[in-house]
């Protein structure tokens, strides 16, 4: 054949015979090269092979020779993996389009790739191939490569497609049949790959393969005791992973056919999938709710627990079923804070409607029996009967639905709950959490709206216990709202309830009636009852110490001074409380009874023995006048200079100062008087000392007939203006008659106008007080604050005291922490009154705390604490804010003390607060039981204060996560994302732990879904 086509192409171009002798020659070189080219490429030296073709190829004019030498250069490149190889190929056959070797080109690359298990490389020269020039041997072997070659890239429809026409092949056909049953398997078609594996089944390269895959089809099918027998037979001759799946398809076979015993060791020994980018293997939420659920049929609830908890994330039916279930174990462990967070899962999904009944049911008995700190549990309940009217058990949710707006201390929830429902027993439920309601309101003195809802319990007045007790505590509002007339009524209408004995608030109530006598100048019932209560109450010293107090100031007032001194020597032996106060008026009243001496002596030793009282100015003042009266006009001068050295801002300096011109001017020492008036006129101005002294000065000047000195000196003091003084009085008597007969508005439209008028009169000061005063009691601070600062800016004075109160108090309600702390800080320094230096010091701390200044805030509530007399709201401030104070520097040992504290005396928000603290602090030390304890009382006792509940919530779900429970851990923390959106730290700190427990759970559980 090579001879004839070389003579032909001879004979066609007419060569000479020497040319073609030369020709004849190259070519047959060439032909001898291409030879052994090709018995290198044929013995797989591919590269020398490919050297020698290329060589031929280069010198070769034959076109069938070049063509030739090209496909093998080509053929070598793809086996030698060149990076050029498939251009090669491809400029093959573009430069030879009608090469024989074309299709055989394609066919070549393609099954080198496949030999060599590239199989995408092989689809792509396979889909070149032309199939129709393939003979019939060659078609079977295309066929059958290029469908594996689909099967293996997991191209399963072409797969199908060319396996399909070898299935009945004599060489393909076991291999193409066993292959499409295996994509029937994976596309969970069990029935085709059934019947394609059990036409394979009897050829023992398959059988090993094929056993797993019957367990598993068998399994699928429904056919679980197929599935176990095929699978058990399978397990002595498998490798590890292998065995793992088996006892899995085992493991839940038994499990479907509720045959738990046998199923559990098989579902214990599968070790879990690997993902496509995993390196270890995984179980998912089905493996564990399988495992979970078994044990729970095994009644090993602490070991159903340990895998229903791992299901974190959950949301299909298995999930549900698994939290119904997981919750149902931890109630026969009793532990139902667990519990409530498992129902109140499965309650939230409705894939199963039974199920989803029964868990709402369970979650919200729970919700009733420990709080609920998501929502309160009359909520719960409420929601529970919306949901299931026709429920059976209607009649046990209702009742203790009704209990709940009670036990649950969530007071305001209840009330909005309880709107409009009229059945008696809602009405009852009213009438109680009303009170309980205006009481929390009360405890954090909002009087006018703790008696708004006294009122409404009193409205209903069905139980007669909650009755007087309303009673009582709308009289308490009164008296705090100084309507003392209005407290008296609602105090004897107490007293007169056959209840009120019943009552804790009985052991009270002549101590509140004496109070608010006293308080309406009823000095004679005030004693009485005092009196009673003394007999009855020996044994609270404090407040037994107070009565002996008050009982003597009413002795007092009413001139039975031995009485009163009785009283006052009482209370001194007690010692409990401003005992510096019983001294001081004892002393003065052994001088009222006519003891002179006596009373000298007892200022002296007051004096001597109080170094640190308040009233040490006073006593002071009250000694100097003493002296006066017994004759011993330089003991008095001494101890007035005392006084004015000693206690230069005390309002007694003026009083001391004007009274020493007054012993000079009765001793007819003028100019020594003098100098005393003019001192008092000039640095007093315009105080009712002051108006005295330049009187008395008048009187001097007149006797010295010095009318014009005493002219020129006026002159210079602004707020006497002498031409005007009848009427000045005039109009002040006029507006100071109508505050005395009680006409509020009348009194302050005149003050109002004798300040315009005098700016600076006689009674400027009294004014400016008196006007303040009735603005603060018909409560409009802002109109009272002027006046009272007027009041402060003015030389010290019997009003500077209670102003001083007053303003400070408008700019703490105004929150305006600056311009309080220094009014605070005058009050702390001159206030006569215990417990005015008490409410300085308490605000003071609390305006620090406000302003950040830490250090300051824990020094004032540390003097706060010090003092006997601070009732527990107080001590709670201190504590709370020393806590809070350490806290914020980080100094959390101090913190964990002082929470400790606030916690015994604390209520409301400031207790739910300590509480929170109590679990914080076991958290930190690894008391994670405990923490959630703490954690669980915030929920049922504190549950309407929902920042520390939520605060709470990622507590607990980090003691979970502690204690390797997943599921309670993430549950609570989507909790909280979900239900406190107007917390936004507690979210931020919820979701950070959220993201961090569920990268770290994704590690061996497949179906939890990571954020990246």
């Amino acid at each position: 054949m090579i001879y004839k086509n070389i003579l032909f192409l001879v004979v066609a171009v007419g060569f000479s015979l020497a040319t073609w002798a030369q020709q004849s020659a190259t070519y047959t070189s060439n032909l001898v090269d291409y030879q052994k080219a090709l018995s290198l490429y044929n013995n797989q030296q591919y590269l020398a092979a490919q050297s020698l073709f290329s060589s031929v190829k280069r010198t070769a004019e034959e076109d069938i020779l070049q063509s030739d030498c090209a496909y093998y250069i080509a053929n070598c490149a793809v086996r030698l993996n060149q990076q050029n190889a498939d251009q090669l190929v491809e400029n093959f056959v573009a430069e030879y389009p009608t090469s024989t070797k074309k299709n055989t080109a394609y066919v070549d690359v393609a099954d080198y790739y496949f030999e060599n298990s590239k199989y995408a490389y092989a689809r792509k020269w396979y889909s070149k191939v032309n199939e129709n020039a393939l003979g019939r041997s060659e078609k079977e072997k295309f066929y059958f490569n290029n469908g594996y070659s689909a099967f293996s890239v997991k191209q399963y429809k072409d797969a199908k497609k060319y396996l399909n026409r070898v299935e009945s092949s004599k060489e393909y056909g076991s291999q193409a049949k066993y292959y499409i049953g295996f994509m029937a398997y994976e596309g969970d078609d069990y029935d085709e790959a059934n019947e394609y594996f059990d036409q394979v089944s009897d050829q023992e390269r398959y059988k090993e393969k094929l056993s797993y895959y019957q367990a598993d089809l068998n399994f699928k099918l429904g056919n679980f005791k197929k599935a176990i027998e095929l699978a058990k037979d399978r397990l002595d001759s498998s490798d590890e992973n292998e065995v793992s799946e088996l006892s899995k398809i085992i493991g839940e076979s038994y499990f479907n056919l509720e045959n738990y015993a046998e199923a559990l060791p098989y579902l214990k020994a599968y070790k879990g999938r690997k993902g496509r980018r995993e390196k270890t293997a995984k179980w998912n939420n089905t493996d564990y709710y399988q495992l979970g659920y078994t044990y729970y049929k095994q009644k090993e609830y602490e070991n159903a627990i340990n895998e229903f908890n791992k299901i974190v994330g959950g949301t299909n039916s298995i999930a549900q079923n698994a939290y119904y279930h997981l919750g149902e174990s931890y109630v026969h462990l009793d532990k139902k804070q667990e519990a409530l967070n498992a129902f109140k899962n499965a309650s939230e999904m409705d894939f199963d409607l039974k199920i989803q009944e029964d868990a709402w049911l369970n979650y919200a008995k729970i919700s009733y029996e420990i709080g609920n700190p998501y929502q309160s549990a009359p909520q719960v309940l409420a929601g529970y009967l919306e949901k299931y009217p026709e429920t059976s058990y209607r009649e046990e949710i209702e009742t203790l639905l009704i209990d709940s707006y009670i036990t649950s201390k969530n007071y305001a929830e209840a009330l909005k709950l309880l709107k409009g429902k009229n059945s008696y027993d809602n009405k009852v439920a009213y009438q109680k959490v009303a009170f309980y309601r205006g009481l929390e309101l009360y405890n954090d003195n909002d009087y006018l709206e703790a008696e708004n809802l006294f009122d409404a319990s009193l409205k209903e007045s069905l139980e007669p216990i909650y009755t007087a007790r309303a009673t009582f505590w709308k009289a308490e509002a009164d008296y705090n709202l100084s309507n003392f007339d209005d407290a008296l009524i609602g105090f004897k209408q107490f007293g007169q309830s056959t209840e009120a004995s019943e009552t804790p608030e009985f052991e009270n109530l002549d101590y509140n009636l004496a109070y608010t006598y006293f308080k309406l100048k009823s000095y004679t019932q005030a004693t009485t009852y005092f009196n009673q209560f003394i007999s009855n109450h020996k044994e609270d010293k404090v407040r037994l110490n107070d009565a002996y107090l008050r009982l003597g100031d009413g002795y007092f007032v009413s001139s039975e001074y031995n009485n009163a001194i009785d009283a006052y020597q009482n209370a001194i032996k007690l010692n409990e409380i401003e005992s510096d106060y019983a001294f001081f008026q004892k002393a003065l009243s052994v001088g009222y009874a006519g003891q002179s001496s006596k009373k000298i002596s007892e200022l002296e030793a007051f004096i001597k023995n109080y170094p640190n009282s308040k009233l040490r100015d006073d006593a002071m003042y009250e000694l100097g006048n003493s002296y006066v009266k017994d004759g011993q006009t330089q003991k008095a001068h001494a101890t007035y200079n005392k006084l004015s050295v000693a206690y230069k801002n005390s309002s007694f300096v003026p009083k001391a100062l004007l009274r020493q011109g007054l012993i000079y001017y009765n001793a007819s020492q003028n100019q020594d008087a003098l100098v005393k008036f003019k001192n008092v006129a000039s640095n007093y101005a315009g105080s009712p000392e002051a108006v005295q002294a330049v009187s008395t000065a008048r009187l001097i000047y007149i006797d010295l007939g010095q009318v014009d000195e005493y002219a020129a000196w006026v002159k210079t003091l602004d707020y006497v203006e002498i031409t005007d003084s009848d009427l000045d009085n005039t109009t002040y008597e006029a507006a100071e008659k109508q505050y005395v007969d009680g006409n509020t508005d009348r009194a302050i439209k005149q003050f109002n106008g004798y300040l315009s008028q005098f700016p600076n009169g006689l009674h400027a000061l009294q004014a400016h007080f008196y006007i303040a005063q009735l603005y603060y009691k018909k409560d409009l601070l802002e109109n009272a604050a002027p006046h009272y600062q007027y009041i402060v800016e003015a030389t010290q004075n019997e009003y500077t005291e209670e102003a001083l109160t007053r303003l400070s108090q408008f700019h703490l309600e105004k929150k305006s922490w600056k311009n309080a702390i220094p009014v605070l800080k005058r009050l702390e320094a001159e206030a006569n009154f215990p417990q005015n230096v008490v409410f300085a010091q308490s605000n003071l701390m609390k305006a620090n705390y406000q302003l950040e200044n830490y250090n300051e805030a824990v020094a004032y509530a540390e003097k706060v604490l010090v003092s006997s007399k601070i009732d527990n709201k107080i001590k709670s401030d201190a504590h709370v804010i020393i806590a809070r104070s350490a806290i914020k520097t980080n100094n959390e040992a101090k913190a964990k003390t002082a929470f400790a504290e606030v916690e015994k005396v604390a209520t409301g928000e400031t207790a739910a607060e300590a509480l929170y603290y109590n679990a914080y602090f076991k958290n930190k030390e690894a008391k994670y039981e405990a923490s959630n304890t703490a954690v669980q009382k915030l929920a049922k006792d504190f549950s309407g204060y929902k920042y520390y509940s939520a605060k709470g919530l990622v507590l607990m779900a980090k003691n979970f996560y502690a204690l390797k429970d997943a599921f309670q851990a993430t549950y609570i923390l989507e909790s909280v994302i979900q239900n406190f959106p107007d917390f936004d730290d507690v979210v931020t700190e919820a979701k950070a732990e959220l993201k961090k427990i569920k990268t770290e759970e994704a590690k061996t559980n497949s179906s939890i879904e990571t954020e990246d």
